[in-house]
């Protein structure tokens, strides 16, 4: 088993204080912290095979027991998450990012999974599709929350739910609305956010946009070129004709960031 660095130890100590009365017994308390150093190691693959490994363990049954069976609040031990974020990472600089990631499937009764495009993937596949919130700021970036996307194809199966152990009042939610959700936590507990960002997925959903205008909350959310926004003469106009109508010293060329083939360009328009 490695050790992980003094700075990073001095952190988890912090955590492990907040993160201590979620678990009774001591024992499922030292395996959480433990469980949570192998999740920031450098251990290749993060399954209970390869963690219970590098935590010294003969075989998984201690890593499965603790995401099993073992009696914790997962959505209390979020929140609390979050307030750790938010003393150790936040600034008035920091940005809520918006994304999902597939993670692709063998069978059909994990929950939410049937054939749908995964970003992960790049293609249509089967799959169960998360929606994540993360949180990045000059101090760092971290997760904040997470939520399973559920398709109609199991909301309207309640027999196939409960198999799968999804409460019976469960309904269907698209991306967009588990994304407000999770915005809306995050904003209630006054994480400072200086906008919100994410993909077409997101901006697509003019409810979204609004709700985060009447809130006052800048964004910057990337939208499909035939999305229609208001503009200039008080009418929707598609977004590719807002951009054609702008003038060439309107835009100014970013780097998004180093890539495997250098960097990575892209056009922002200055208004």
């Amino acid at each position: 088993m490695q050790e992980l660095d003094l700075s990073v130890s001095a952190l988890l100590d912090d955590l492990a204080e907040r993160l201590g009365p979620l678990f009774p017994r001591s024992e499922t308390r030292a395996r959480a912290l433990r469980y949570i150093q192998g999740l920031l190691s450098q251990c290749e693959r993060k399954n209970s095979w390869h963690l219970a490994e590098w935590l010294g363990d003969a075989t998984p049954d201690g890593v499965q027991y603790l995401l099993d069976r073992a009696r914790w609040d997962a959505d209390v031990a979020r929140d609390i998450l979050r307030q750790w974020v938010i003393d150790t990472l936040g600034s008035p600089k920091g940005v809520l990012v918006l994304d999902e990631t597939g993670f692709t499937k063998k069978g059909q009764h994990s929950a939410g999974v049937q054939r749908q495009y995964s970003g992960t993937a790049g293609r249509i596949e089967n799959s169960q599709i998360g929606v994540f919130l993360l949180y990045a700021s000059p101090a760092g970036h971290a997760f904040l929350d997470r939520a399973l996307y559920l398709p109609k194809s199991w909301t309207l199966d309640r027999e196939r739910c409960r198999r799968a152990g999804i409460p019976d009042d469960v309904e269907f939610a698209s991306k967009p609305e588990l994304a407000r959700r999770m915005l809306e936590c995050a904003m209630d507990q006054d994480i400072p956010a200086a906008w919100v960002t994410g993909d077409s997925v997101y901006d697509g959903n003019r409810s979204l946009r609004l709700w985060l205008e009447e809130r006052s909350q800048p964004f910057v959310l990337e939208v499909a070129c035939n999305e229609s926004l208001w503009w200039q003469s008080f009418h929707y106009t598609r977004a590719d004709e807002i951009a054609a109508a702008l003038p060439d010293d309107a835009w100014q060329t970013l780097s998004a960031g180093s890539g495997s083939k250098g960097e990575r360009w892209f056009c922002d328009s200055q208004r």
